[in-house]
């Protein structure tokens, strides 16, 4: 099991004197952190401006709330609109970007950790609009739209900042969003809602929607034969992932009626040869492996050829509540968009130097 996971999810008498010989530090970074929220909302710190109307997507918590997919559905939305979207991600790990790209190829994907100048090389590569993957605590950069993505299966973690526990931020930056949008995977609709009113509570009048993440299909990993889920239906199969929330995806798997061995990493992982024995001496009992989108990126160059190709779970996203007011919300910028093109035909005087 990833230590992470250990550490924020298992409730046994190791793991919570872990967390408790952590809590300090936890306390700290969290001072910290509300300090600096305080600095940017009094204007005693300075925001930039990016050279393009703005949508940042981010997470109270470290990984596993969806926000990736989030962030590609507002590029493609943006894509169907007839603009063209920048995408800028800081570029950790190496995975994201690549998933992006392929989720979204009509999008100018930069991956730098300084996003002012990633929207500079997006600006002059001809995105008209950005969209921020994991900025929501990226408070030194102005956005139009601040979009705050929350798991309903977020629960059952711990409730302590990192590094005792997931949460970047405790449910009070909230109220920093302009959107918030609670995501589920395995967890109930009910469950969902409930996630919905606490945030309601929270941010006030802020619209709240809900987006179901499901597996829609399967692709061959090496071939991108199209796959039916129904085809995993009473199959043995074992599941590799290095994401933030492994269970939910060997969970998913389970629900369409397949037995799942999971094998897990940490989020962000690098796969080596040696993951990739470990991965195919536990095929040798199973009928197929299926893996994530964002490890089929690393995976690919590495499976042996002459072994049956993974199959790789394609993530669809559905508007369960308040999908009018994401699409809405997003208009508005695109109205934004067309309105500086057509008074200047440029979006910003000094776009070259953010590059």
């Amino acid at each position: 099991m990833p230590i992470a996971r250990w550490l924020w999810t298992e409730r046994n008498l190791s793991a919570r004197l872990v967390r408790l010989a952590l809590l300090p530090p936890s306390l700290v970074l969290r001072s910290i952190t509300a300090a600096r929220a305080r600095g940017y909302r009094a204007r005693w710190l300075p925001q930039v401006a990016l050279p393009a109307p703005t949508v940042s997507v981010g997470n109270l918590t470290v990984g596993g709330s969806g926000k990736t997919p989030i962030a590609a559905w507002i590029a493609r939305y943006f894509v169907t609109q007839g603009r063209r979207p920048g995408i800028l991600l800081r570029g950790y790990g190496g995975d994201e970007g690549k998933v992006h790209r392929n989720l979204v190829p009509e999008a100018i994907v930069v991956e730098d950790p300084n996003r002012i100048r990633g929207a500079g090389k997006a600006f002059n590569r001809g995105a008209d609009v950005l969209v921020l993957d994991d900025a929501y605590q990226r408070l030194d950069v102005d956005r139009d739209l601040n979009i705050a993505v929350v798991s309903a299966e977020s629960g059952r973690a711990v409730p302590w900042t990192i590094p005792a526990g997931p949460w970047r931020e405790g449910w009070r930056a909230l109220r920093r969003a302009d959107l918030v949008i609670v995501t589920r995977k395995r967890a109930t609709l009910e469950a969902a809602r409930a996630v919905v009113n606490r945030a309601k509570r929270v941010a006030g009048h802020r619209p709240v929607a809900i987006a179901r993440l499901g597996i829609t299909a399967f692709e061959g990993m090496l071939s991108g034969e199209r796959l039916d889920v129904a085809r995993i239906c009473g199959a043995q199969l074992v599941a590799a992932a290095a994401v933030a929330d492994p269970d939910s995806f060997a969970a998913q798997c389970r629900a369409m009626g397949a037995t799942v061995r999971l094998l897990c990493w940490e989020d962000h992982h690098r796969f080596s040869r040696r993951d990739v024995r470990r991965i195919t001496d536990a095929a040798q009992k199973a009928d197929r492996v299926v893996v994530t989108e964002k490890d089929a990126v690393k995976l690919r160059q590495l499976w042996p050829a002459h072994l049956v190709e993974p199959w790789v779970a394609v993530l669809g996203l559905a508007w369960e509540q308040g999908g009018d007011l994401v699409r809405g919300a997003l208009d508005t910028l695109i109205v934004d968009v067309e309105q500086l093109l057509a008074d200047s035909g440029e979006l910003h005087p000094l776009a070259d130097s953010y590059a």
